[in-house]
């Protein structure tokens, strides 16, 4: 007998173009290509050695690796509070702070805690997919707000206020600066804004904050961090991650800065959906706020800004479109403009660009469903030398393909 058994249908998320493109990347390096790739968002030189040499330790010496605490040991809770003093000079009670199961789940914990379905959330597009994925399949619609060069593809008050006349109330809005995959940034003004626009219309703020301390003040500017959306209101909830300026995307650890009302909820979700955030990562992640360690993620972001600034200066040489302004994160997004050519859309780009002279790019509908068939994202986390090499590639690929496909 033949069982009819069903797939959820809110399960159905698209995937990423994305991990299809780093399949056949694996696949033809293994037939002995040489491939320079731009996918990944993620530095490439690990964690700090201090966290590394700590985790070792930490295996070396048998420390039994039980469950924690739900929301984490209570050393890296304080550690990470002593870091919101360190870069924002402001007091956050440990007791406020949850870690999580990489800064995925903190979404997952925080969208569950905060929304019901049915609930309506505003998010920028083009943006990391991840987002709307997520709130979809927990019964929330999502609002997509139409962010291009007019607001540096940011949400805007402009912007939610004609999502609330076309589509009524909004519940929630989920703000990332840096931004993935624009890097575009929101100004401590712009940032203020939306927080007051959304506290007097009982709006959740989410703030994704996972790319701070990876910025590139101009020249002659005063440097500083990213806002936090807690330094202008605690009852916004804040995302962030060990994985971007620490450099320890695969130790999956991140952490939410949790509004009281949502903490007693947050807590008894956690224990019920991971227990607990993984226990290794969460000893040896105390060794990320030594001063060895911020030094090495400084040298690290320096790299980004010289494989930026060759990335930005070579941009005549390509010829593209409008690029968004890269001010934070690693990315570069662009438009492809007269240089798609004839190919169908970026997709149909980016893997003759991969065929023809192996270097690997994103084509930006995994961000923009709408328009982003004409635009690729460029990841310059792989360092000055891969990125000096992929430009000369794709100066080549387009000088052969860029009026015929």
């Amino acid at each position: 007998m033949q069982r009819n058994l069903k797939v959820a249908e809110r399960a159905k998320v698209p995937a990423f173009e994305v991990m299809s493109i780093l399949d056949r990347v694996a696949q033809l390096r293994a037939a002995g290509r040489n491939v320079v790739s731009l996918c990944a968002g993620e530095p490439g030189d690990g964690a700090p050695s201090a966290v590394s040499r700590r985790a070792a330790q930490i295996h070396a010496e048998g420390t039994p690796l039980t469950y924690t605490p739900a929301l984490g040991i209570r050393e890296l809770r304080q550690a990470i509070a002593g870091h919101y003093k360190r870069w924002y000079n402001i007091e956050v009670p440990a007791a406020n702070v949850a870690v999580t199961t990489g800064s995925s789940g903190a979404f997952m914990l925080l969208f569950l805690a905060a929304f019901n379905a049915g609930d309506k959330v505003a998010l920028a597009r083009p943006g990391y997919p991840a987002y709307a994925n997520i709130l979809r399949t927990l019964g929330i619609d999502v609002v997509e707000l139409a962010a291009g060069p007019e607001s540096r593809y940011q949400p805007s008050v402009e912007l939610l206020e004609a999502a609330w006349e076309k589509h009524g109330h909004l519940d929630g809005l989920v703000l990332a600066s840096p931004a993935n995959p624009t890097g575009t940034m929101v100004s401590g003004s712009e940032l203020d804004d939306l927080a007051i626009w959304c506290r007097e219309r009982g709006v959740r703020l989410v703030s994704d904050e996972i790319y701070h301390g990876i910025d590139y003040p101009e020249p002659g500017a005063q440097t500083r961090r990213s806002v936090s959306s807690w330094e202008l209101d605690a009852d916004t909830v804040v995302i962030s991650s060990f994985s971007k300026y620490w450099g320890m995307t695969g130790w999956r650890l991140g952490w939410a800065l949790v509004p009281d009302d949502l903490l007693p909820t947050v807590d008894a979700l956690a224990g019920n959906v991971a227990l607990c955030p993984p226990a290794p990562a969460q000893y040896a992640a105390l060794a990320a706020f030594g001063e060895d360690s911020y030094r090495e993620a400084e040298a690290r972001v320096a790299e980004f800004s010289g494989a930026r600034a060759t990335l930005l200066a070579a941009l005549p040489r390509l010829g593209w479109g409008e690029c968004a302004p890269a001010d934070g994160a690693f990315y570069l997004y662009a438009d492809l403009g007269e240089k798609l050519g004839s190919f169908a859309d970026s997709s149909q780009y980016c893997a003759a660009l991969l065929e023809a002279q192996g270097v690997a790019i994103v084509p930006g509908v995994d961000f923009d469903a709408v328009d982003g068939g004409r635009r690729v994202r460029l990841s310059f986390a792989a360092g000055l030398g891969q990125v000096t090499e992929a430009i000369e590639r794709i100066v080549r690929f387009q000088n052969g393909h860029s009026v015929s496909a």
